[in-house]
């Protein structure tokens, strides 16, 4: 664990390498993932500013972070506006992204969600330099994807058995390839405009400039 609901945090966290992702538990012990994190990502920016965590962040394997105590985060926004207005917009697309996902547990039937769990992941490590020819690893367990798709593990092996044969993608034990990404995209009804692209590279080199 990274981060655990209910804990004062004294740190932000950003990921240099590997996987997490955040989720919550239901009293019976049901967990939900809500979002999936890649090396680049802050994925405890609320550390800074909120008194109590109310999630999990929890590492996907092997996970190499940065931990950036609360009090120097504070002075980092209180000293730098454009740090300030880079890590705002990093909040702002990661609302974006969560109310994607709500429409994608909500609405889309289990092919679709499936297919735009994995479009989502291949742009995002793309547009990191984390992949290329939608070729990437994704060390997710099928009880893990069910967990962020509202399946049961045995509904994702049918699907993404299902997608393998139509020629949606390929798997070779934990990496994904999409051979015919303009079916996969279609399969998933996947538009990143929720994903903000045009606007990750350019506040992340604003930062870096600070």
């Amino acid at each position: 664990y990274i981060v655990r609901e209910g804990e004062a945090p004294t740190r932000s966290c950003l990921i240099l390498s590997g996987f997490a992702y955040r989720h919550k538990l239901t009293l019976e012990g049901g967990r939900q993932i809500v979002s999936v994190h890649i090396a680049g990502d802050f994925i405890d920016l609320e550390g800074a500013l909120l008194n109590v965590a109310d999630h999990n962040v929890q590492a996907l394997g092997r996970c190499e972070v940065a931990l950036i105590p609360r009090e120097a985060m504070r002075a980092l926004i209180a000293s730098h506006a454009k740090v300030a207005m880079a890590m705002w917009v990093d909040t702002l697309i990661d609302a974006s992204i969560f109310r994607e996902w709500v429409v994608n547990v909500g609405r889309r039937d289990a092919r679709s969600r499936i297919a735009h769990l994995l479009c989502e992941i291949a742009r995002r490590l793309e547009v990191a330099g984390l992949a290329e020819d939608y070729r990437y690893e994704l060390p997710m367990t099928q009880e893990q994807i069910a967990d962020a798709t509202g399946l049961t593990p045995v509904h994702v092996n049918r699907v993404l058995k299902a997608l393998d044969r139509d020629g949606l993608i390929e798997r070779e034990r934990r990496f994904i390839r999409i051979p015919d990404w303009e079916a996969l995209r279609r399969a998933g009804g996947f538009s990143e405009l929720y994903l903000h692209l045009d606007q990750v590279r350019p506040h992340m080199a604003l930062a870096a400039a600070e």
